[in-house]
């Protein structure tokens, strides 16, 4: 009985380790997540199903601002939504882009 406790705590401790990974994107992550909002952009906004909110365009003003605010303020600012993180700085420039990213992270599971 003691063994079948023992092998009970091991699998839920492993399970909870392999879990705990999936949460955290990959470069190959992002990338996919890249390419796929670039096809977005090419393909116009609901081509998968992406309608940029205002918080995109807002943000994608911001990213062309910081373009020139950059050089000055010495360094880039993180984004606010997780599911931004890994974004190519030129696509964030844009809503279409920043909505289908976000899309695809969701989806993804991020």
């Amino acid at each position: 009985m003691k063994w079948v406790v023992s092998f009970v705590t091991i699998v839920v401790v492993l399970s909870g380790l392999t879990l705990a990974e999936a949460d955290v994107a990959k470069p190959h992550d992002f990338a996919a997540c890249n390419d796929e909002a670039q096809e977005a952009t090419r393909k116009g906004d609901d081509s998968r199903g992406a309608s940029p909110n205002a918080r995109d365009h807002t943000r994608a003003a911001d990213a062309r601002r910081a373009d020139t605010a950059a050089a000055t303020a010495g360094g880039n600012q993180s984004p606010s939504d997780p599911q931004l993180d890994g974004m190519d700085p030129e696509g964030a420039k844009d809503p279409t882009y920043q909505a289908a990213y976000r899309t695809c992270m969701r989806k993804a599971g991020f």
